[in-house]
């Protein structure tokens, strides 16, 4: 999709830390999108950390990246690089002739607003991603971060959020914006609508993401222990990842009497695992608008996850079935229902994958983006 004839093409710079995760995927993502929109987009990201992984990652995106990639000092909490990279950035963004500073992340939104300090011509934007909403107030990161997020306030031309959630929270530990605020869901690629059938070895169950407590790894592996198979068997599971809680989650498997039934495969890409098996289970215990939701069931698997953060958005109207986080039991009752009627979950799944395809889509979150920064360049100082 080409820009409109009597618009030109927009020059946007894009604001991370470090190319990691959901946060990194969007990114790459709309850097694309906006790239094949006709838009001409630059990247911005941390040069303190970087590995084998993250250089094939931005490589990757070098021919979407017209502006550049471009690595300056973003230590992950405060240090020399925040008095030095906004500097550096202010003069990027006026020898790139920029138009839109976007910032992801803490970081990334801390370092586009004040890069458009003293550049009148430049607007900046911001989503959070989490990010500044899991600082707790009470610490010292969390007050510091949030008093700058009140401070850089008047450089914002609008923050995007990609959940109701996340919307509500920053009102909530932060205050309400007063710039343009817009509630835009992560969408994913046409192709990732394409169904992933099981492996004829398929486990019961897969589990993606990351092996720490947060993604409530533990509540499952307890969930799994008393879960049988119509047939009598004992239901199976692989675990797709990697993370700091890996050895403790081990050694709840050994102790649970799980080693045999749960296969942990480390770190792997997520399609490929979804043919892994017939159910995804994502039983979080805290979460924005997690892709790997939106990735299976797109993929067509059946999905059991936790009523917290966005979720029910991804869901909506099909949300009944969602387990309150850290519940062993009813995670259990999910996993067993599923196990007992598959075909009663296949039925959910199709229910839920019509939603997916009309507003979680890549396109449509693209163009959402790509009208907002159009917006915001209107608007006047």
């Amino acid at each position: 999709m080409q820009p409109a004839s009597n618009a030109p093409p927009l020059r946007v710079l894009q604001i991370m830390r470090a190319p990691v995760g959901g946060l990194f995927r969007h990114v790459a993502d709309l850097t694309r999108a906006l790239d094949g929109m006709g838009h001409e987009v630059g990247l911005v990201v941390d040069s303190l950390a970087s590995d084998a992984q993250t250089d094939a990652r931005l490589a990757a995106l070098v021919p979407h990246a017209k502006l550049g990639i471009h690595r300056h000092a973003m230590p992950r909490l405060f240090g020399p690089g925040d008095l030095v990279t906004p500097l550096a950035l202010r003069r990027l963004a006026k020898t790139l002739d920029i138009d839109i500073l976007h910032g992801h992340g803490a970081k990334g939104g801390f370092y586009a607003r004040l890069a458009k300090i003293g550049n009148a011509h430049v607007r900046a934007l911001y989503t959070p991603h989490g990010g500044v909403l899991h600082f707790s107030p009470n610490g010292l990161s969390g007050r510091l971060f949030h008093r700058l997020e009140r401070w850089l306030m008047p450089q914002t031309s609008a923050i995007i959020f990609e959940s109701a959630f996340a919307q509500s929270t920053y009102a909530r530990l932060i205050g309400e914006p007063s710039c343009a605020t817009a509630i835009i869901h992560n969408g994913l690629a046409a192709a990732e609508f394409e169904p992933v059938p099981p492996a004829a070895d398929a486990a019961d169950f897969v589990f993606v993401g990351e092996l720490r407590e947060l993604k409530g790894i533990f509540p499952l592996a307890q969930a799994m222990a008393g879960l049988r198979r119509p047939d009598g068997q004992p239901a199976s599971l692989v675990m797709a990842g990697d993370g700091p809680d890996r050895s403790a989650l081990e050694q709840k498997l050994a102790a649970l009497g799980l080693a045999d039934r749960v296969t942990l495969v480390g770190s792997q890409p997520a399609r490929a695992m979804f043919a892994r098996g017939r159910c995804a289970i994502v039983p979080s215990l805290a979460e924005s608008l997690p892709y790997i939701v939106l990735e299976a069931a797109a993929a067509r698997l059946p999905v059991i996850t936790t009523h917290v953060g966005g979720i029910p958005e991804i869901f909506a109207g099909e949300t009944e079935n969602l387990v309150p986080p850290g519940d062993v039991a009813a995670l259990a009752r999910a996993m067993q229902d599923f196990l007992n009627a598959p075909a009663a979950a296949e039925d959910l799944m199709q229910r839920r994958l019509q939603r997916l395809k009309t507003d979680f889509s890549l396109d449509h979150m693209s163009a959402q983006i790509a009208a907002l920064y159009r917006t915001a360049l209107a608007q006047s100082e």
